[in-house]
């Protein structure tokens, strides 16, 4: 399998739907290596531990963590099945970006960003990522969010393995429309 397949694979699930190759994924959202080679195996989906690890290692985006002893693999962030990843709540940066198609902004001008399928909306710490992210869905538009007030009013803020900052929601006064 590719690279970019097996990615592909992996974030499937190892963040939405384990249950389509039989695995079950512990509270914090990691599985055993040689479960998940076997059950993908079994399922059609083959590969081995070495060109897993080429995906955990060289993926841009930084997808995935393998544990300390190299023993597991979870998905750093993105997940639409109940995870708990562990993470400590953190003092953003002052700003934090959202990358989002055109056809999204007066929803989120008017609502905020939610979570939508996700358990937590991703923000970037930079524009460019941002715009990348808001690339994938359409002509990107990107959103400014004041982290720092938000932080100043309690709202909690996590960073995952990936460096992908998480937070549940971002309320509309926290927003500033770049385009």
């Amino acid at each position: 399998m590719d690279q970019v397949r097996l990615s592909k694979f992996l974030s499937l699930v190892l963040r939405h739907q384990p249950e389509t190759i039989g695995l079950t994924l512990d509270p914090a959202g990691w599985v055993g290596v040689e479960e998940l080679i076997a059950k993908a195996g079994a399922a059609g989906k083959r590969f081995d531990r070495d060109q897993l690890l080429e995906v955990v290692a060289t993926s841009e985006k930084k997808r995935f963590t393998l544990s300390d002893d190299g023993c597991r693999i979870r998905a750093a962030q993105g997940h639409s099945v109940r995870v708990e990843l562990g993470l400590a709540a953190r003092e953003p940066p002052l700003v934090l970006f959202h990358g989002t198609a055109t056809r999204f902004v007066a929803a989120i001008l008017e609502e905020g960003l939610k979570p939508q399928g996700r358990q937590q909306v991703h923000l970037s710490a930079d524009e460019a990522t941002a715009v990348r992210v808001g690339q994938r869905h359409g002509k990107p538009h990107i959103f400014r969010v004041d982290s720092a007030a938000m932080y100043a009013r309690g709202l909690q803020f996590f960073q995952a393995d990936n460096g992908v900052w998480l937070t549940d929601a971002v309320p509309p006064e926290f927003l500033n429309s770049m385009g």
